[in-house]
């Protein structure tokens, strides 16, 4: 009869830190790379506060008139609309009618800005990225085309100025949100663990 001695790396304990197998890793290998994933979590947690507080800024301004985008007295609360000024300022594209169309309309209003708020509010407390990345990637899409950086010119004929063709700031906000969604940014400094343990969550992981 055979015997077949066990391959796998026997285990030892140092100075109270932990098991160390005997093949020669060490705790500090070990560290190192908990280290990073740690300062890599950290990292997607820090930017998601600071996309969170772009969304609620936008949202504050234009809710309040802080004058800053918005001047005071004519934010939404003010009987301002925060749709007015951007879509009927459409310059370009093959949507600038229907964008038009939609300036100052009260259900344009109002999915807007409780799109800035819901996705700032989400991101703040690292819950539900998931849906918050297509709710933001959608918004993104709409302004990337109401903007349309591919234009040359505008509709007057008045050069665009538009610093590339495809990619500026949308289509990076996009990208992040997509980003801290399938990181799990929430879970550090945030209540994504909390969210992720909730029962109808963990049946519908598109929740997350």
């Amino acid at each position: 009869m055979a015997l077949h001695r066990d391959s796998a790396p026997r285990l030892h304990w140092t100075n109270g830190f932990g098991p160390v197998p005997k093949d020669g890793t060490s705790t500090e290998a070990i560290g190192r790379e908990a280290g990073g994933t740690a300062a890599l979590a950290r990292t997607a947690a820090a930017a998601r506060l600071l996309t969170a507080s772009t969304f609620l800024w936008a949202f504050a301004d234009k809710a309040f008139g802080w004058g800053y985008a918005t001047p005071a007295g004519r934010g939404w609360i003010d009987g301002g609309s925060p749709t007015r000024g951007f879509l009927s300022g459409v310059a370009a594209g093959p949507l600038e009618s229907v964008f038009h169309a939609w300036a100052g309309a009260w259900w344009a209003d109002w999915l807007f800005m409780l799109g800035l708020l819901g996705i700032g509010a989400a991101l703040a407390s690292g819950v539900a990225l998931r849906i918050t990345a297509v709710a933001g990637t959608v918004m993104m899409a709409l302004m990337w085309a109401a903007e349309w950086p591919p234009a040359r010119h505008l509709s007057d004929g008045a050069p665009s100025m538009s610093t590339n063709p495809l990619v500026d700031y949308h289509v990076l906000y996009a990208a992040l949100l997509v980003v801290l969604a399938v990181a799990g940014a929430g879970r550090t400094w945030g209540l994504g663990r909390w969210w992720e343990r909730l029962p109808l969550v963990r049946g519908h992981r598109w929740l997350r």
